[in-house]
């Protein structure tokens, strides 16, 4: 498991059942050092070069650091964004989302420019806008997946598409089963089965394929410090046993669930 240790500024990969991680890119302070990090909102394996992909949103840029042995800094990828979700396509195209142009781009590595494929029509909550979209979700498809953080709602948005489709929440910001509140960390299943980290109301739902609203299945209990709680929960993921991973933010902790 690699996290993205936002207020240390670095990233901590933790092997099941340790509970102590190790440092593998950052840890040397707050900085803009190509040895440092600054607020690391987001981090993926990039499986083709064994190496990891930093949003390192505190520089406004995006790392690639090497999982080899030894490696002491990253190279910059891209730079000058306000990057805060990253997504990978087949190991080929990258998918960054950038929270003060409102916008998600696709990348290949080396290209600066990219394409847009979500947003990019100011802020605002039309059909084709964002308001601070965070985290990003791609299918096979190329599908993407947008948490548009504050309009409330996730957005999808189809290859080619000028406008999104609303697959939860944009009811206004709220605690009802049809409504979002600040979402953030995404996870589409193969059925088309949504996960979102619904952190204003400090709990995690699903949304079926078509759905008009949602089912709590971690954080029914509200905020707090307990196990059955989460207080802002951000990321998740699921391993290939089909266990949830929550990244319980103002807990500081990650917990794992069993979701039958």
């Amino acid at each position: 498991m690699v996290i993205a240790d936002y207020w240390n500024h670095r990233i901590i990969q933790c092997k099941m059942g340790d509970m102590n991680g190790q440092v593998v890119a950052g840890g040397t302070g707050q900085g803009n050092r190509l040895n440092q990090l600054s607020f690391p909102s987001n981090v993926l394996i990039d499986k083709e070069t064994d190496s990891l992909l930093i949003c390192d949103q505190g520089n406004q840029r995006v790392l690639r650091w090497s999982r080899r042995s030894g490696t002491i800094q990253g190279e910059i990828l891209f730079d000058n964004m306000d990057c805060y979700g990253l997504a990978m396509y087949d190991q080929r195209y990258l998918y960054i989302s950038d929270t003060h142009k409102d916008e998600v781009r696709r990348y290949q590595i080396g290209d600066k420019k990219g394409i847009l494929v979500a947003g990019g029509n100011g802020k605002g909550d039309g059909l084709n806008q964002l308001n601070e979209p965070t985290y990003i979700f791609v299918d096979q498809q190329q599908t993407v997946y947008v948490s548009d953080k504050r309009n409330h709602r996730v957005m999808k948005w189809n290859q080619g598409a000028k406008d999104g489709i609303v697959v939860a929440g944009g009811q206004d910001k709220g605690n009802a089963l049809t409504q979002l509140s600040y979402p953030n960390g995404l996870f589409i299943d193969t059925l088309g089965t949504l996960y979102v980290a619904d952190s204003g109301n400090h709990r995690v739902m699903y949304w079926l394929k078509g759905a008009k609203q949602g089912t709590v299945i971690v954080g029914e209990n509200g905020k707090g410090e307990r196990t059955n709680h989460l207080n802002a929960p951000d990321g998740l993921s699921f391993d290939r046993h089909g266990n949830l991973y929550i990244a319980d933010y103002w807990n500081h902790r990650v917990q794992r669930f069993s979701i039958k």
